[in-house]
Parts: structure tokens; sequence; C-alpha cells
């Protein structure tokens, strides 16, 4: 958990709450902020697409470093790449960015892998899905502190460097725990997958294999127009000095981490696709109350719905992942991880062009989120439609 909190609830997530605080100090605008969102997006699929070759690497190269190692360079990398986004070189900020993509994927595929793989040899493969709930404690312990450095009038490049230090904490923490030789080699180990999986009474049509892919990036598109801008549309929406718009974000943080944890206690025998189905449509009923109802009431049930399912989708997809697939391995959980990114790498650029063209701000936000929670829908009728085709 506090590997996942460091790596995406500060080197990924962190951005959202410090955006606005951006904006307010001149040193970027809202099309500049999309394409920075675009670039850790771009790099969280450089790197799936490179956990997703490591396997290759190894047999070619004879070395390929396990997921414990990946964890810990991903980590200090996180810290590094979060202090210098404090430092007055905008140059640099979008290869930062991009880096920090990169070990933001690093740093969740190994923990994932290595974490499933450690409780299976423990015998408690169920609490797999707890490791999910790291993001959502994550984005609460930065998006709470952003409020008051608001209200305290400090800079973002002070919050970039006060979570530098946040992030330094949790991977001091990990550091003696992600060791060891359930982690010497990359993906999950077959007592991993056996034991969060069934197998297959026989090997699944290839066509149920796209379509799980498929669906799975749609969800990448699908939740990051508001996961990348939800403070600044929460701003746009509610009067001035409203103390609301800094709180929506912690909410959502508090969902995903709620959301994890319910997520454990659901029997392994249950269809993880019609599961999918029904987490997909509750985020995009989160994106709907957003939409028909933009004051703090509906932003804060939509911010905590749309929470709820967040990493619950990527346990149970991974889960699906391992049971079509089996002896696939790191291949297909990272070619699924890399299709996630290309959703999300469409989004920001996507809301800033129909911010373009929209005559409002708020107008260009209602059509993004709208044509977010279109993708949703769509994934999830992919998965009844897999469930329906192909009965388990």
């Amino acid at each position: 958990m506090a590997a996942l909190a460091a790596a995406m609830g500060i080197g990924r997530f962190a951005f959202t709450p410090l955006l606005p605080m951006m904006l307010h100090d001149g040193v970027v605008d809202i099309a500049t902020g999309s394409w920075l969102a675009t670039a850790n997006y771009a790099g969280y699929l450089g790197g799936a697409l490179l956990y997703m070759a490591l396997p290759w690497l190894g047999r070619r190269l004879d070395a390929v470093p396990g997921n414990a190692a990946l964890v810990r360079g991903g980590l200090v990398a996180t810290v590094l790449l979060t202090a210098a986004l404090a430092l007055p070189w905008p140059w640099l900020w979008p290869l930062m960015r991009l880096l920090a993509g990169v070990a933001s994927a690093m740093v969740f595929l190994g923990t994932a892998n290595w974490c499933m793989g450690r409780l299976a040899h423990l015998g408690h493969p169920a609490l797999g899905g707890l490791i999910f709930c790291g993001p959502g404690l994550g984005i609460v312990a930065t998006g709470l502190p952003t409020s008051a450095m608001v209200a305290a009038g400090w800079s973002a490049a002070t919050g970039w460097a006060v979570f530098a230090v946040l992030a330094a904490l949790l991977c001091a923490l990990v550091w003696p725990v992600v060791r060891g030789s359930e982690a010497s080699s990359v993906g999950p180990s077959a007592a991993s997958m056996a034991a969060t999986a069934p197998p297959p009474p026989a090997p699944n049509p290839a066509a149920e294999r796209a379509l799980l892919a498929l669906a799975y990036g749609l969800a990448g598109l699908g939740y990051i127009v508001t996961a990348t801008f939800l403070p600044v549309i929460a701003r746009a929406a509610l009067p001035a000095g409203s103390v609301w718009p800094d709180l929506f974000w912690p909410i959502f943080g508090a969902g995903v981490a709620l959301g994890a944890l319910l997520s454990t206690r659901i029997h392994p025998a249950r269809d993880r696709r019609l599961l999918l189905a029904g987490a997909y449509l509750l985020q995009a009923a989160a994106i709907g109350l957003g939409l028909l109802w933009p004051g703090p009431a509906g932003f804060a049930f939509g911010s905590l719905l749309l929470g709820l399912p967040f990493t619950a989708i990527t346990f149970f997809a991974l889960q699906e992942a391992r049971h079509q697939w089996p002896q696939a391995g790191a291949g297909f959980t990272g070619l699924m991880t890399a299709l996630y990114g290309i959703g999300q790498i469409a989004g920001p650029p996507m809301a800033a062009a129909l911010l373009a063209r929209a005559g409002s701000q708020a107008q260009g936000f209602d059509w993004a989120l709208g044509v977010a929670g279109a993708a949703l829908g769509l994934g999830a009728a992919l998965y009844a439609l897999m469930a329906w085709r192909w009965r388990t």
C-alpha cells in the first residue's frame, strides 16, 4: 500500500490537486497543464510496454531486474522526479512528468505481481486487493494538505517539495519489505495465478482476450478527465472562495481506498466480467452526477462513487487476465496496462480540444465528461457481451 501510495497517489496524481495552484501561480495554463498530464500518461504507457518486454529481454540478455528491484528503483525515481517539479525549470517539466509515468507503471506492476506472489506463498491470496488501497490513501494524503496549502498561500513549487518528502518517507517504509525470492522474476508466480483465479476449463477464445484488453483500455479514458481536472471543474462551477473544491479530490481518494477494501470481500466465484460491467456503470453514473447536479453535494457524491470502483477495476481485470491466459504472465497484464495508458493519454488532449471549441470552459468540460461517460458505458457493454457469449 505504501509503495502504491507513493508511486500512484504522489507520482501520478499529486498533479491533480496542485494544478489549480500552478494555474494560480501563472506557471501553466489549461492547455499546458493538459499536455503535462498527457506526458505523465504517455510515460505510464511506456513503462507498461517496457514491463511487458522484460521477460523477452531477459531471455536474450540473461539478466533482467526482478519485481523487487523494479519497485525500489521506481520509488527512488518517484521521489527525485517529484522534487524536480519544485524547480523553476518549466522546460524540463514535460520530461519529468514523462519519466514519473514510467516509474509509476514499474512500481504498480512490480508491486502487484510481487505482492500477489508473496501472499500466495504465505497462504493469504485473498488479501491481494488490500494493496490497491494504496493509491486512494496516497490521494487523500496529498489532497487534504493541498487545501491547507491553498489557505496558507503557499506556491505550487512548495507543494511539490512537500510531496517529495512524503514520497521519501513512504519509500523508507517499503525498502526493508519488498525483497526476497518471491520477487526474483518479472510476472506473477504460478502459485499466485493459481490462488487468485481458478483455471479455465479450456483455453478461452482469443476474441474474448481482445475484448477484455479493449474494455480495460476504455476505463483509462473513462476516468481520466475527472481525475485530471476535478478541482478545476469544481472551482469553475462553485462560487469563488468556496472550500469545497479542495475537498472533492480527497473524497475521491477515500472512495478508492474503501472500494479496494470492499473488493476483497467479494467471493472469488463471482463472474468478474459482470463485476467489471457494474463498476464501469457506477463510474459513468458518478460522472453523470457532476453533470446533472453541479453543486457541492453532486460533486461530493460523484467523487466518492467515481473512486469506489477505481482500483477494484484493476484488481478484477488482472484476475480475469490470469484466468483467461495464465501462461502469458506479465505479457498480457502489460498489454492491458498499455491499452489503459493509451486511454489515459487520449483524455487530456481530447478535453483541451473540446475546451478550445466550446463557448465556455464549463461547456467544454461538460462535453469532455460526456465522452468519458460514454466510454465507460461502452466498456460495460463489452463486459456484458463477454459474459453472455462465453459463459463460464
